[in-house]
């Protein structure tokens, strides 16, 4: 009988001690006199070798599109690209505010960034590129660069 009132008083304690805890403080709002952090040199080195990663990906003779290991090295390395562009653009504002946001949209919107875009949007006009084979970031960012564009070839078919 005494071990029963010992778990309750312990577990009484514990509710006690829930209730009048206070509550954690709310989540910090994001820096806003920064626009990335101190390890940004090392994205922006990251984002020129993603940026060559698809265009070695977008240079493929579009015949070796259709084979099957030619075509997960085209998925792997567009793919990556657009991962790490969708991703970017949805963690700088999160951490750093609009001044990350205007940041990193300026970091993405290089003329080596429109050239991809405007590659991509081909590959997938002619039908060798579907965003459904690509992981849910990276599809996220293509479905965006083919909005509007019309499938008008059947690529490998």
């Amino acid at each position: 009988m005494k071990l029963l009132y010992v778990i309750a008083a312990i577990v009484l304690w514990q509710i006690a001690g829930w209730a009048f805890t206070p509550a954690p403080p709310p989540k910090q709002l994001p820096n806003s006199d920064s626009a990335y952090g101190s390890d940004e040199k090392y994205l922006v080195e990251g984002r020129e070798k993603q940026r060559q990663s698809a265009f070695r990906a977008l240079a493929r003779p579009t015949g070796s599109l259709c084979i099957e290991e030619s075509r997960k090295e085209f998925i792997s390395g567009l793919g990556e690209y657009y991962y790490h562009r969708q991703n970017q653009m949805e963690r700088y504002p999160e951490n750093f505010g609009k001044l990350g946001a205007d940041y990193i949209a300026k970091q993405w919107a290089s003329t080596d960034d429109k050239r991809i875009d405007r590659l991509t949007q081909e590959a997938y006009s002619k039908g060798y590129l579907k965003p459904d084979e690509f992981q849910a970031v990276a599809r996220k960012m293509i479905q965006t660069v083919v909005k509007g564009e019309r499938v008008i070839a059947k690529g490998c078919a």
